[in-house]
């Protein structure tokens, strides 16, 4: 089959939507598939891959995007279109949310996917209301499938009316984003020493973007709050959106305020291999989410496995306190210090996590996701011929 995956974000481009692309794309692969991913254009360069990459001429994804997803269209002659949907990623313009309502009056048209990583509403203009509602359900309502990721997102996709008539909703988790793959002939104890991360110090990983529903904030506070033994990596740098890095902005003004230079660092946009490194140099990881842990965070699952004790908000009902994860409230910078502190003092703990967070995450292997994609292709590829007879 012909899939092209198509993506705002794509590496060498920092962003969690475009790793998730680059696994599934090649999972999607190594199953005999033909995959072209088709993304805008980047700074860097692409690195030698077995996926095929086609960059659009697009810095921003406005009215233009229509044509040139038109063009890639007609060049790939895909059977399966396949929208990787976050609304940041796209700048917050409603362009991407309107185009597949334009494709389907095509003939010979290929099947339409959104999956959809997050449900918020793109920016329209201001006091647009109940109209920016509007525009994200007509993306999830105008394919011929949608794709959840996690069981909050499914719920309010079927109150919108997804999966209703010849529409299909699909619950397909995302998988771990980074692979467990340090460099090689790594070493922890000379990767901690490269850190300057001395034998009684905790280390204390933050894995993602740094975005305002990511809760750095309160772990900066709940950080000034911990014996100076304790130090936090913030693995990765702020994401693309003008918000996002205003937010990353505040967090370096809090760090300065707090005099917590020594203790914080912030790596900026890291590769895998280094991420991993990162990861398994780590004592423990803290992912604050304002929102709730769900299985929609590739940062999450990339915490679990690897096999990182972690502590994160209440969310998925999968992720069960003290087995899993250690949970601890949103925005509770006290609470955190707390979590924190008992986490590092219970080594039984920290192995009991570390080893049911790794069993969990193994579920979402790649494979299995591919195969679930490849089901939901398949089926829409035999609706379509079934309607032409």
């Amino acid at each position: 089959m012909k899939i092209m995956l198509l993506s705002a974000e794509y590496p060498p481009m920092p962003g969690g939507v475009g790793d998730y692309t680059r696994n599934l794309g090649m999972a999607l692969l190594r199953r005999g598939h033909e995959v072209a991913v088709v993304t805008g254009a980047a700074d860097g360069i692409d690195h030698q891959q077995p996926l095929r990459v086609v960059r659009l001429p697009l810095r921003r994804w406005d009215w233009r995007c229509w044509q040139a997803v038109r063009r890639a269209l007609n060049g790939l002659k895909p059977d399966v279109l396949h929208i990787q949907y976050q609304t940041g990623a796209y700048g917050m313009h409603p362009a991407i949310n309107l185009l597949p309502q334009r494709l389907r009056l095509e003939a010979n048209r290929s099947r339409l996917v959104v999956t959809a990583h997050d449900l918020l509403p793109p920016y329209l203009f201001p006091k647009a209301g109940r109209l920016r509602d509007w525009v994200t359900r007509r993306l999830m309502l105008d394919v011929d499938a949608v794709v959840a990721t996690n069981d909050a997102d499914e719920a309010q996709l079927r109150r919108w009316g997804a999966g209703r008539g010849d529409h299909t909703l699909a619950m397909i988790p995302i998988g771990a984003n980074i692979a467990v793959a340090p460099p090689p002939a790594w070493s922890r104890q000379e990767w901690r020493a490269r850190l300057g991360i001395a034998p009684e110090m905790t280390l204390i990983a933050h894995f993602g973007l740094m975005s305002r529903s990511k809760g750095v904030d309160a772990l900066i506070r709940a950080l000034a709050r911990l014996p100076e033994t304790f130090r936090l990596i913030v693995i990765g740098g702020e994401a693309t959106a003008p918000q996002d890095r205003m937010y990353a902005d505040e967090v370096r003004r809090q760090v300065a305020a707090l005099r917590l230079g020594e203790r914080v660092l912030i790596t900026g946009y890291c590769d895998d291999a280094t991420v991993s490194a990162h990861l398994l140099a780590a004592d423990l990881a803290a992912l604050p989410f304002t929102d709730g842990a769900s299985f929609r965070r590739g940062s999450l699952l990339a915490t679990l496995a690897h096999g990182v004790p972690t502590i994160t908000t209440p969310g998925s009902a999968a992720l069960v306190d003290r087995t899993h994860v250690l949970l601890t409230p949103p925005d509770d910078p006290d609470a955190l210090a707390r979590a924190i502190a008992r986490l590092a003092d219970d080594p039984a703990l920290r192995e009991r996590l570390s080893a049911n967070g790794a069993a969990l995450a193994a579920q979402f292997s790649w494979e299995a996701i591919a195969r679930q994609h490849e089901e939901l292709y398949e089926k829409l590829r035999d609706r379509s011929i079934s309607a032409r007879l």
